[in-house]
């Protein structure tokens, strides 16, 4: 049989089972190989039985794996994500700041905000996490929910668990997409980024099944079209992760002239993301820092334990951190993001 005959052969069966031409594989589009040398046919099977194992019906497993080869772009993609900094030392944040802090991005955020106000305030009241901070979220993930990926998630996930870089990892969560679409969501809806993330939170698959929140009552957490679940879901992912209510991420904070801010350097080292959080001071209490001439220029209380944070260096902005501030990083594990975060959520609301 020829290629194109097998190519046409393979969108007819897709269609048989509701998916779409477009995700639908070529067998010329599977130029890899697994790490340990197990062929793609032979590692699915072997997922396919743990799925059956942890109680996947097989009518789901069929419907999530008719047609699948490995994706060479996925690959590619995970092959090519940046490695930690050099000594040559991080990227100016400025100019990060300045394109994801945008006027666009701002505008768009404050009108999702005053949109859905009564939604969010509900939710805040129920979990403890302000609504600028959840709607900050969903526009950073997301763009306010325009662009929410089109990778096949069955696909990417296998591809990546069978390549071994990172095999329990992503076996893990293929299996539990297996148990997302056995609630019900079909194989064109499971669609999200090429490392499995997906919905309005970019959320994967084993974050949905333990922190995905049906906000609205209708007995279904559904992050891909429904606004109060994904409110619902991101504040219950921070408060899963410590949020604390009542304190800001952070202030702005003036050091004064001269000020060395290496003196007062972190001697803890970070069990996960350590380059991250390496860039942070020692923890103080905000009395502390007032004493050594930092001065935070919005309210926290004296007893207020933060982390002094000057990115850009001497004469650039600098912040005095709290423990908020860690749990959006629990979210996305950069400090790019994790400001970017929390500024985009003071602009919402000013």
């Amino acid at each position: 049989m020829t290629l194109k005959h097998l190519t046409s052969l393979a969108i007819l069966i897709a269609a048989s089972f509701g998916l779409s031409s477009t995700s639908v594989p070529t067998p010329a589009q599977a130029h890899v190989a697994a790490r340990d040398g197990i062929s793609f046919d032979a590692y699915l099977e072997r997922i396919k039985a743990r799925a059956r194992g942890e109680g996947v019906s097989q009518a789901t497993i069929d419907r999530m794996t008719v047609g699948l080869t490995p994706n060479e772009r996925v690959i590619r993609l995970d092959r090519g994500q940046p490695g930690t900094p050099t000594r040559r030392g991080y990227p100016a944040m400025a100019p990060y700041i300045r394109t994801h802090v945008n006027p666009t991005r701002i505008a768009g955020g404050q009108r999702v905000y005053r949109a859905h106000s009564g939604q969010l305030r509900a939710v805040e009241r129920e979990y403890g996490v302000p609504g600028e901070i959840i709607v900050a979220i969903f526009g950073h993930e997301t763009s306010y929910g325009a662009i929410t990926g089109n990778f096949d998630l069955s696909r990417s996930l296998a591809t990546l668990a069978w390549e071994g870089r990172r095999r329990e990892l992503f076996e893990g969560e293929w299996v539990a997409l297996m148990k997302v679409a056995d609630k019900g969501y079909s194989r064109n809806t499971l669609v999200g980024s090429y490392a499995g993330a997906f919905g309005n939170p970019q959320f994967l698959p084993s974050v949905y099944l333990r922190l995905a929140t049906d906000g609205d009552g209708d007995g279904r957490a559904d992050i891909f079209d429904n606004r109060a679940d994904t409110f619902a879901s991101i504040a219950n992912y921070f408060r899963d992760a410590g949020w604390r209510t009542g304190q800001p991420w952070g202030v702005r904070a003036a050091v004064p002239r001269g000020f060395d801010v290496d003196a007062y350097k972190t001697e803890l080292v970070a069990p996960v993301c350590p380059r991250v959080h390496e860039r942070h001071s020692q923890w103080k209490t905000v009395g502390e820092w007032r004493a050594l001439g930092v001065q935070p220029q919005s309210f926290l209380p004296d007893d207020t334990l933060t982390s002094l944070f000057q990115p850009d260096g001497p004469g650039a902005p600098a912040y005095l951190l709290t423990s908020n501030y860690r749990v959006i990083l629990e979210y996305n594990c950069s400090n790019y993001y994790a400001m970017s975060v929390g500024l985009l959520a003071d602009e919402i609301v000013n």
